[in-house]
């Protein structure tokens, strides 16, 4: 026992009222500090760690043995004491569910305290202003614990080190941190925190790990930071920091890891960076670096991963790449261009090359089957031409083979075959004819094929009912024939199968997938059918067109046909559609001919018109007005180096061929600029309603100065007052919408994706806001994924290209989709604001979630997803409600409490609605693996 007065006031304690018994540790301890003439005890660790325990809320009863009554606390769950002094020197619970705040007093009462670990709990409050004095080790990584990082904490001259990551911390990084002679690693990451980081990185610093990744910091990377020579490992992504790398990083030549990626980095790369000689890993991703890749680089001669992407590089492809034993390599989203040549002495270590979305040119080499352990190649959206090399049959270990979006032509080699191991072989959106080999049934592991978009012939070859782990397939937009083989029937994981726009006919396979395959997968053939029991065999019948009285802006929609009853109603739906049919051909007929008449018109004025003649059809097709009564010529601006205007010889920036999409504002083309960047153009098509040019410039260039990993840069703008573009970033990936609604079951998102997606949008608005922006058009459709599975926000800030806050523009041109409008759109007294967005991106969570449109239009109803789910989660069934494609992948726990949050965020009540920064703060706590309290989302 402890003492006989403790024992005494243990009882006493016993009888007092619930609220002073929770007070009664406090006493006691405070009792136990006030006799200072005494050292610290044994028993004094033990009435702190009693009092550390008041504090908490421990439902899983990892504390219950430890009691006021004990001698030691020694032998209790999570303590370790000092074997000479019996004190208590580490505590470590580690996702123990413990909650609730550190008391101060309990910490500084435990004096031989040397390590601290509370990894992964629910903790919350602020962090405490003082520390025991002999602590070495401090890890609160994982909770809920708020606020800024205390001034004091520099003063910890014991403290070895910090982990404080992934928290809801704010505020600064404390000044001086860096001066504590015995700190090696600090970890800050995945919290809050704002502002610039100090320097005063002394020569003896003792530092080996700083990790100060995904905060909101800015400013420019410490000059002195290379001071700190033992470095080992710097990871400073995903934040705001803008200029260039400090030059006093080549002086650190033990650093092993460079992590900058996702900032607003801009200048060219430094040859010193080949000084570096210990470099193992270097992100500079997500950024704005200019110029070429240093051949220097080839002197870091232990790198293994390099990501350069999302920047803005230009020249060819640096030897190095393949001289260096580099094992993953990604330069795609630059300006890359010229031929990829691989030396036939290529060092065989890569197993993974992205140089996807660049403007590279020339045949694939046939050397590139020297990369014997290549497991990824991905060449998509370049340039490239010819025929996919026969070498590529040889490559034994390729899983992901990424081809699409480029210039080849030829056949499929039938050496396809030899690749035994490929799981993904995308050639879409190129110009491959010939028929699809036989021997890509020998390809037993391919799990996805996309060969849409080419000019293939023939049948479907039989032997691709062999391919028995096949769950997404795209024959779409082909020249094929013939009918589906009946051996496809086997294929039992088939989620996906488009063979549209072809002229295949006959049965379809009688399988469990194509007796329910949807319309639109099969749409446009000579008469495919299904084979199942009183089904017609005379081709398949488009579903009728039904109007929408409840929708505003896209009232046509395919629903399935009307039952046997409703034949009447299903005759007029008819008649309705013949005599649109009838009126539309007419409209389109007088629409030809008048723009026939002004083509005729406009030729001979069309040298003298001010845009280049690549644009001119289109500006004639825009306006009435002659050319001469432009004002000015149109020039092309470019923020940072970009091109300074379109080049003189008709450059084809607005080829309707390369159209990507259409929205509330315009039409948005792919195109290649003078310079080899690939870049997205968006045509406005509100021109009448514009501002003038100077208000229209000064909007355009606020939101060029945006730069965020998760947000769509603006490249740039065309003016004239016939016709405006915006020149953004092309992000080569598609958009959300499409990954969550167009997509099979294997290509389908993962929870992890889709977590990290939710994440990046929330922290593209926190940016967007805090620049003042508004984005008052967040939908799937506006959310883009990179090649590496990041979401880039894009469409931010239009409306204020308009004159007014038109409501009716609101809901009708911009906000197409009406299930994210927040409720007050609707009421013109209520000033329209960021929670606006807030409102959106809680339908955004929910439709992530559950793989739903926001408002799905059936026959005789109408599915709001927000009011399904909040009647889910009231009948506690909210299993039902997520994406069937995600079965297996998630905790439901986490699912239930992202799901409160999105909910909550679409709340009918602007106030009501958190903040974007508190909903990262939220996120980000679920990460950890406990998660977070349920009370805080309810």
């Amino acid at each position: 026992m402890i003492s006989s007065p403790t024992s005494s006031s243990a009882a006493a304690a016993a009888a007092m009222p619930t609220p002073s018994r929770l007070l009664f540790p406090v006493l006691v301890l405070l009792a136990a500090s006030a006799g200072a003439a005494t050292a610290a005890t044994v028993s004094d660790d033990v009435l702190a760690l009693v009092v550390l325990k008041s504090g908490l809320f421990d439902p899983a009863g990892r504390l219950a043995p430890w009691s006021e009554d004990a001698d030691r606390a020694c032998a209790w769950p999570g303590v370790s004491c000092d074997s000479r002094t019996d004190r208590v020197a580490a505590l470590d619970l580690p996702a123990a569910s413990l909650a609730g705040r550190l008391p101060r007093a309990a910490l500084l009462r435990l004096d031989a305290l040397v390590s601290l670990a509370l990894p992964g709990n629910r903790l919350s409050g602020t962090l405490p202003d003082a520390l025991p004095p002999r602590l070495r080790s401090l890890d609160l990584s994982g909770n809920a614990i708020s606020g800024g990082i205390p001034a004091s904490l520099a003063s910890c001259e014991s403290l070895v080190s910090l982990n404080l990551s992934r928290n809801r911390l704010t505020g600064p990084v404390p000044d001086g941190i860096w001066s504590l002679p015995s700190l090696r690693s600090v970890d800050l990451s995945g919290n809050l925190l704002s502002g610039s980081v100090p320097g005063g990185f002394p020569r003896s610093s003792s530092l080996r790990e700083v990790d100060l990744s995904r905060n909101l910091l800015q400013g420019e990377i410490p000059a002195d930071i290379g001071e700190a020579g033992l470095l080992k490992s710097l990871d400073l992504g995903h934040n705001s920091f803008t200029g260039g790398l400090p030059e006093s990083l080549r002086g650190l030549s033990g650093l092993s890891f460079l992590g900058a990626g996702g900032n607003d980095l801009s200048e060219e790369l430094q040859p010193w960076i080949g000084e570096m000689a210990a470099l193992e890993r270097l992100d500079l991703s997500a950024n704005r670096f200019t110029g070429t890749i240093p051949d220097a680089i080839s002197g870091c001669k232990n790198l293994v991963e390099v990501d350069l992407s999302r920047n803005a590089l230009t020249g060819e492809l640096p030897w190095w790449v393949f001289g260096v034993p580099l094992q993953r390599v990604s330069v795609s989203g630059n300006a890359l261009s010229g031929w990829v040549k691989v030396p036939r002495d290529a060092a065989a270590t890569l197993e993974a090359l992205d140089l996807s979305a660049n403007a590279f040119t020339g045949v694939i080499p046939p050397e590139i089957s020297t990369l014997a352990r290549l497991q990824y190649l991905n060449l998509s959206s370049n340039s490239m031409s010819g025929q996919l090399p026969a070498s590529i049959g040889l490559m034994l270990m390729l899983e992901v083979l990424d081809v699409s979006a480029n210039k080849l032509d030829g056949v499929v080699p039938l050496e396809i075959g030899g690749a035994v191991a490929l799981r993904q072989l995308l050639m879409g959106r190129n110009s491959l004819t010939g028929w699809i080999p036989v021997q890509i049934g020998t390809c037993k592991s391919l799990i996805a094929l996309d060969l849409s978009h080419n000019k293939l012939a023939g049948s479907i070859p039989i032997s691709m009912g062999n391919l028995t782990s096949l769950q997404t397939v795209d024959l779409s937009d082909n020249l094929l024939n013939g009918s589906l083989p009946m051996e496809l029937s086997k294929l039992d994981s088939l989620r996906f199968f488009n063979v549209s726009h072809n002229s295949l006919s006959g049965s379809l396979p009688n399988s469990r997938f194509f007796d329910s395959i949807p319309y639109s997968f099969l749409s446009d053939n000579a008469g495919l059918c299904s084979s199942q029991k009183n089904s017609s065999c005379n081709g398949v019948m488009p579903k009728p067109i039904v109007f929408n009285p409840n929708s505003s802006s896209d009232p046509w929609m395919d629903v399935a046909p009307s039952s046997p009853s409703n034949r009447h109603q299903r005759k007029m739906i008819l008649s309705i559609s013949t005599l649109i049919a009838i009126v539309g051909g007419a409209v389109i007929v007088i629409g030809v001919v008048t723009i026939t008449v002004l083509n005729l018109r406009a030729h001979a004025t069309a040298s003298r018109s001010a845009l280049p003649t690549s644009l001119s059809d289109d500006y004639h097709s825009q306006s009435a007005e002659s050319p001469e009564n432009e004002a000015k010529s149109g020039k092309l601006v470019m923020f940072g180096r970009g091109s300074s205007d379109f080049s003189a010889d008709g450059h084809a920036l607005l080829n309707k061929d390369c159209e990507l999409g259409r929205g509330g504002f315009g039409t948005v083309y792919k195109a290649v600029l003078r310079d080899g960047q690939p870049v997205a153009i968006k045509k406005l098509t509100v021109s009448s309603m514009v501002k003038s040019e100077h208000d229209f410039k000064q909007h355009v260039k606020l939101l060029g100065k945006v730069r965020h990993h998760n947000i769509v840069t603006l490249k740039g703008f065309y003016w004239t007052s016939s016709l405006q573009l915006l020149i953004y970033e092309f992000i080569p990936a598609g958009s959300l919408h499409q990954h969550l609604h167009e997509c099979s079951y294997e290509s389908s998102l993962s929870w992890v994706e889709r977590f990290d997606i939710i994440v990046g949008v929330a922290r593209a608005l926190v940016h967007l806001h805090r620049y003042g922006i508004i984005h008052y058009n967040l939908k799937s459709s506006n959310v883009l994924l990179d090649t590496n599975g990041e979401p880039r926000v894009g469409d931010y800030g239009l409306v204020n290209l308009l004159p007014m806050l038109d409501r009716y523009v609101l809901s009708s041109k911009i906000q197409s989709v009406l299930g994210y409008m927040a409720p007050e759109f609707t009421c013109t007294t209520v000033k329209v604001t960021e929670k606006c967005d807030i409102y959106s991106f809680g339908v955004l969570v929910l439709e992530i979630l559950s793989g739903r449109r926001p408002v799905e239009y059936l026959e005789d109803s109408v599915v709001v997803l927000s009011d399904l789910v909040s009647d889910a989660l009231d009948d506690d069934r909210l299993e039902d409600c997520m994406d069937p494609r995600l079965s297996g992948e998630f905790s439901m726990v986490e699912a239930t409490l992202i799901i409160k949050l999105g909910l909550v965020c679409a709340s009918q009540v602007p106030s009501q609605r958190p903040d974007m920064a508190e909903v990262v703060s939220m996120l980000e706590m679920v990460r950890s693996p406990q998660g977070t309290p349920e009370d805080d989302l309810v």
